[in-house]
């Protein structure tokens, strides 16, 4: 039995959130997570040890980048804890790889990136991407399920915490949750903030500022303009694509 707490949450995040844990929206959060890993802890993905991945691999002071997706994959074998990655073993032709990943890996390649050999983005969140869901749970084949249990305070603590902080982020904002955290981002200095549609499905070509273009032959180019970025900032850039000579798009 996992017991939920947070503890399991890295101290440097800890001490960023600073006096968070103190307030009723904590509570709030901790029972309700407690209360459905009592109740069936074996249909929650990630696994709670899980849950803060994404903190633990990208510590405070490495952040660069912010990709905010919106909830686990609700898929059995996918979530991993961070937003839009999945384990390296899935095909990146079979039918569980999902869409929003593979319009990623599109997009990498438009830009000139190369092919992106897998979909575990591990390598990502050490190089300073956070790559963060808006909700850090969900029950296996109900997708957006646990939205409600109290992590929107915690995130959105975290979100604002880390902009007015932390200069020179950049934040991929993709889709209209992720852009629903504008005003947060917002109260910091200096922040990169990149905006499209969502990758995911049809919804990639879709609004005034597709993730792909209609016909997926260009992109919005956010992996581009953030290694610009943070070039001119004085930061290394992202090695979006392991350079390992793997091809599994060919």
């Amino acid at each position: 039995m996992h017991y939920f707490s947070k503890d399991d949450i890295p101290i440097d995040w800890r001490t960023l959130l600073g006096d968070y844990f103190q307030s009723s929206d904590w509570k709030v959060l901790e029972q309700n997570l407690q209360s459905v890993l009592d109740a069936n802890s074996a249909q929650i993905r990630p696994e709670p040890e899980n849950f803060f991945k994404a903190l633990k691999l990208t510590p405070v002071h490495s952040v660069k980048v912010v990709i905010l997706g919106q909830d686990p994959y609700h898929s059995p074998g996918l979530a991993q804890g961070l937003a839009f990655s999945i384990p390296e073993n899935i095909p990146t032709n079979s039918r569980e790889f999902p869409s929003s990943l593979r319009n990623i890996a599109k997009a990498l390649a438009l830009e000139g990136f190369g092919k992106l050999p897998h979909g575990d983005l591990h390598q990502w969140a050490q190089q300073g991407v956070l790559l963060l869901n808006t909700a850090l749970s969900v029950k296996l084949g109900e997708a957006g399920s646990h939205a409600n249990l109290g992590w929107k305070s915690l995130i959105d603590r975290l979100i604002t915490a880390l902009a007015q902080t932390k200069p020179h982020i950049v934040w991929m904002l993709w889709g209209g949750h992720a852009q629903s955290k504008l005003p947060l981002i917002a109260t910091g200095a200096d922040q990169l903030i990149l905006q499209s549609s969502h990758p995911s499905g049809l919804g990639v070509y879709k609004t005034d500022k597709p993730f792909l273009e209609p016909g997926g032959m260009a992109s919005c180019g956010h992996f581009s303009k953030t290694n610009q970025w943070l070039m001119d900032h004085a930061n290394l850039p992202i090695q979006w694509v392991d350079k390992t000579p793997v091809d599994l798009f060919g």
